[in-house]
C-alpha cells in the first residue's frame, strides 16, 4: 500500500524541501518507488532550475531539470518570491485552485510506494482571493508532515498551525523539527519543547548535514 503525505510548514523557508528531498533519497536507498510533486513554486527563476526547489526535488528523483520535467513536478511557477495570490497577480494572473486540487489527487493515486506533495509556504499561505493551503491539505485528504524550524519563537508558530490543521480535522503524520544552524535555542531543547506540547504526536528532529534517516519511521 502506498505512503502519500503532504508535506506542509509554519511559514516560508523552514524547511519543506529539505524534508521532502531527504524523504526521496532515503526511499529511493530502500528501493521504493517515488513520485513527489511541488505543484506551486514562487520565486522560481527559470535561469537557475538547477537551484530551486524544484530542481532539488528532481535531482532527488535522479531526473534531470529538463522542461518537461520542470513542467510536470511544477506546473504553476512564478518569479516573484512572494504569497502565490500575489506572485501571480505581479504577471498578471491568478492560481486556479480546482486544478492544483485535481492534480493533486491524480498524483496521489499513482502507483509508487511512496507519493509526496509539498505545499508552498505554510499552512495558511493564500492561494488566491479566497482559498489557501490549508483548502488545498483539505481537499487532498492526504495525511500531513508539519515542518517546523527551531527559531526563537517557533513554539507558538507550531502551537497555531498545529491547532489550525486539528480545526479542520486534517490527520498529522508526524512533525519534522528542521535545524537551521543559525538557533539561538538548543535544537534538542526546542526537539523536547515542541514534543511535550504537542503530545501525542510524533516529532522527529532532522539536522542539517545528517542525512535523511531520522525521517525513516515516516517509511515504515
Amino acid at each position: 500500500m502506498a505512503i502519500k503525505y503532504f508535506i506542509t510548514s509554519t511559514g516560508t523557508g523552514i524547511g519543506k524541501t529539505y524534508v521532502t528531498t531527504a524523504l526521496i533519497r532515503l526511499a529511493r536507498s530502500k528501493n521504493m518507488s517515488v513520485a513527489a510533486y511541488k505543484p506551486v513554486i514562487s520565486g522560481f527563476d527559470k535561469q537557475e532550475i538547477a537551484g530551486s526547489d524544484t530542481g532539488e526535488i528532481l535531482a532527488a528523483l535522479g531526473e534531470a531539470p529538463t522542461e518537461e520535467n520542470v513542467a510536470r513536478v511544477s506546473p504553476w511557477r512564478f518569479a516573484a518570491p512572494l504569497a502565490p495570490n500575489m506572485a501571480a497577480r505581479a504577471e498578471g494572473k491568478t492560481l486556479d485552485c480546482d486544478a492544483i486540487l485535481s492534480l493533486s489527487l491524480s498524483a496521489l493515486q499513482e502507483n509508487a510506494d511512496l507519493v509526496l506533495i509539498e505545499g508552498v509556504g505554510g499552512v495558511m499561505v493564500p492561494l488566491d482571493d479566497k482559498k489557501t493551503v490549508l483548502d488545498w491539505i483539505v481537499a487532498a485528504g492526504a495525511p500531513v508532515v508539519l515542518v517546523v524550524g527551531d527559531y526563537l519563537g517557533t513554539i507558538s508558530h507550531t502551537l497555531t498551525a498545529v491547532e489550525a490543521l486539528r480545526a479542520r480535522g486534517v490527520k498529522i503524520a508526524a512533525l519534522v523539527v528542521s535545524e537551521s544552524g543559525e538557533a539561538t535555542v538548543s535544537f534538542d531543547d526546542t526537539l523536547a519543547e515542541i514534543a511535550r506540547w504537542t503530545a501525542p504526536l510524533r516529532v522527529l528532529g532532522l539536522r542539517r548535514d545528517a542525512g535523511g534517516d531520522a525521517l525513516a519511521p515516516l517509511l515504515a
